[in-house]
């Protein structure tokens, strides 16, 4: 599981700092998460494909988590892409991209797809056979969810020398993989347990956009791989967060203590602050595992 930061502060665009966005690479799936103005020109800076983008989430309805997506909706089309293009966000999201598709006369030539959000509850809104994806409510602004990426548990995997021992045939292995005993010819039944061995950990990511600080959502991300929680502001201005519905780096810290998460990487910081160092040494007192999101950095988990 690899995250690459495009964007990472909060508000406006700056000439060497962007906005919220990043992708997930998570079990062969490349999602894009926010798309903020400038993202297509990260995700140009950084190499990735367009073509392997199939699914985008948005947060909330903000323009420093948004704008960007009716140009990287247009850059698509202008590239011939004829892949289907699912988009997950706010009610409302549909009526804003086929306005502005519909006045600039630049409908695509490919499928697009909205699934509207509307629920404060979390629900799945994306599975297939190896991962799955359900939104985490938050509290901002306007109506916001985060999300949480899920590998599903894979097949176990083959101690060849043990398969090799017992002769068993290639095509067993599938069923063996799944959990299946095998029964021998002379009618000998071997346990799975002894050829094969538990699959890898899955792994998860939680993305948690723009909130107050909110513990009820510890219970749902709990023990994630890697959690991205906002952290707009230091604790000395705590008292702006109410105003702003947005958190600061010790609470970020604070959720990722009591979900007993692996990685904390913090992000979304204002531009008040000359050293983005000071979220990091804050949320230390609280949680040791701490990343600074930066414009550009991959994060890879093992």
């Amino acid at each position: 599981m690899e995250v690459t930061i495009l964007g990472c502060y909060s508000a406006t665009p700056r000439t060497f700092n962007n906005p919220t966005s990043q992708v997930l690479e998570i079990n062969n799936h490349l999602f894009l998460i926010d798309c903020g103005e400038g993202t297509q020109v990260q995700l140009r800076k950084r190499k990735i494909k367009f073509a392997r983008i199939k699914h985008i989430f948005i947060s909330h309805l903000h323009g420093d988590h948004f704008f960007g997506l009716i140009g990287l909706i247009s850059t698509f089309g202008l590239l011939d892409r004829k892949t289907e293009l699912h988009i997950y966000g706010p009610k409302g999201i549909k009526e804003i991209i086929l306005l502005q598709l519909k006045l600039s006369k630049s409908w695509t030539g490919y499928p697009l797809y909205f699934h509207e959000l509307d629920k404060t509850t979390p629900e799945v809104i994306f599975e297939d056979e190896k991962v799955t994806v359900e939104t985490i409510p938050l509290e901002h602004r306007v109506y916001t969810n985060g999300f949480l990426f899920k590998e599903k548990v894979g097949d176990r995997k083959l101690l060849i020398n043990e398969v090799q021992q017992y002769e068993i045939e290639v095509a067993y292995y599938r069923s063996i993989k799944k959990g299946k005993d095998v029964t021998l010819e002379d009618g000998t039944v071997i346990p799975n347990e002894k050829i094969t061995s538990p699959p890898e950990t899955p792994n998860s990511y939680a993305f948690c956009s723009d909130t107050v600080y909110k513990p009820e959502i510890t219970q749902q991300i709990q023990g994630v791989t890697g959690l991205y929680h906002e952290a707009t502001f230091l604790a000395q201005h705590e008292n702006l967060c109410e105003k702003t519905k947005h958190s600061t780096a010790k609470q970020a810290a604070q959720i990722a203590e009591s979900a007993k998460v692996q990685q904390l990487i913090l992000g979304h910081y204002s531009t008040r602050y000359g050293n983005i160092e000071v979220f990091k040494e804050e949320a230390k007192t609280v949680f040791e595992n701490v990343i600074l999101a930066e414009d550009g950095k991959v994060i890879s988990f093992n």
